[in-house]
């Protein structure tokens, strides 16, 4: 167990301890909701940087952390989709669960091909993230019906259109690929 598997394994563990603190009866649970989630976020990022920084990379830690972060934000969605009752908030929501499941299994028939680097994270991927983060984390801070979870419904909504083109930009590049495959099956 290295730094970055360990805070991998700290998100995972934060998970439940999400969703038990966003559903208590106590004032406080959005903004406590929200820093544990932010926490998550952070973490997401910095195992990536300790990871090259200590030269800690491991297979383990290539295959858990995007585990880590989609379980996450799944996670968190589902419990704003609930809380929200909103039709823009699931349609987001399934987007954006929908587009990870997709890229996921993507990425692994790309891998087993050996054609992995075809499907990296893009720039448009990773702006994606950060906008998908930050809406979760307002989303998570304020009480539905409020002025800032209409703003943060606003962010997941730019997140989920960034959603589907980082999509279409994975698939694009995977498109020789994958038309070759066919071909070859037919």
């Amino acid at each position: 167990m290295n730094i970055p598997n360990f805070l991998t394994s700290l998100r995972i563990f934060l998970i439940p301890v999400l969703i038990v603190i966003y559903y208590l009866p106590w004032e406080g649970r959005y903004y406590a909701s929200a820093a544990i989630f932010g926490i998550a976020a952070i973490t997401d990022w910095l195992d990536g940087f300790l990871a090259r920084a200590l030269n800690q990379s491991t297979p383990f830690g290539a295959f858990f952390d995007p585990v880590a972060d989609k379980v996450m934000v799944s996670v968190a969605l589902i419990i704003l989709v609930a809380a929200y009752d909103n039709p823009l908030m699931t349609l987001a929501s399934a987007v954006i669960v929908g587009r990870e499941i997709v890229i996921s299994a993507l990425r692994e028939w790309m891998a087993e091909m050996g054609k992995r680097a075809s499907v990296a994270v893009s720039f448009v991927g990773k702006f994606k993230t950060t906008m998908q983060m930050i809406a979760i984390f307002i989303l998570l801070s304020n009480a539905p019906g409020t002025g800032w979870a209409d703003f943060g419904l606003f962010v997941l909504i730019i997140a989920a259109l960034l959603t589907l083109w980082s999509m279409y930009i994975y698939l694009k590049a995977a498109w020789p690929e994958l038309s070759a495959s066919k071909s070859n099956n037919s």
